[in-house]
């Protein structure tokens, strides 16, 4: 069975400088792949590449077209669209339903009918996540997912990311928090931090920094 991610040899930038180089790894279906490093080492810029959202320096990402869903720090909500009308409008760009199978899965019933200017940091998170059940894409990039959620919505999100790969999904976490995955993978960003010049660090070159 081909992998549903394949990256080989990746370089990505951040700000014209180089921040991480010669990442390589693999995900199938009904894997998670948990980003680990400190703060600043690259972790959403490595995610951001995957996204599609910038360009690499080196390497390749092999995947099928349209088979990542990318949340990110931002939750990617319409302030005056209601919880329900907010998923029925991402559902609607995905050309895929199941709008209340995520409110009922992200515990947001009873916010149902709340416009999403009126909701709780933790609310807003919950509801940008159940974005996620309504994309249809097998391969999830979480950018620290569980920021502003409590101990209870972690858990309850931490099952939705079971569930997604049981059914043969994948996802690529960049957290701190334990999510209850013993079986995830782990792979540890210090190795691949760019090595530093006799001046410094390493600077992008002058396609990179621009791109």
């Amino acid at each position: 069975m081909n992998p549903l991610v394949a990256v080989q040899g990746l370089a990505v930038a951040r700000g014209g400088l180089r921040a991480l180089e010669g990442v390589s790894f693999t995900l199938s279906a009904g894997q998670a792949l948990v980003l680990r490093g400190p703060n600043g080492i690259g972790k959403t810029t490595l995610l951001r590449c995957l996204a599609g959202l910038q360009p690499v320096i080196e390497g390749d990402i092999a995947a099928a077209p349209e088979s990542h869903a990318y949340a990110g720090h931002l939750d990617g909500l319409k302030p005056a669209l209601t919880v329900t009308e907010n998923l029925r409008f991402w559902a609607s760009v995905f050309g895929q339903g199941g709008v209340g199978d995520a409110i009922a899965r992200m515990n947001l019933g009873p916010l149902a009918a709340r416009p999403a200017h009126m909701l709780s940091a933790g609310q807003k998170r919950r509801l940008g996540l159940a974005r996620l059940l309504v994309t249809g894409r097998p391969v999830w990039l979480l950018d620290e997912p569980t920021v502003s959620l409590d101990s209870a919505s972690v858990a309850l999100f931490a099952d939705v990311l079971r569930g997604h790969l049981a059914a043969g999904g994948a996802a690529v976490i960049a957290t701190h928090i334990d999510l209850g995955l013993p079986e995830a993978q782990l792979l540890d960003l210090a190795p691949f931090r760019a090595g530093p010049t006799r001046r410094g660090t390493r600077a992008a070159g002058f396609n990179e920094a621009f791109a």
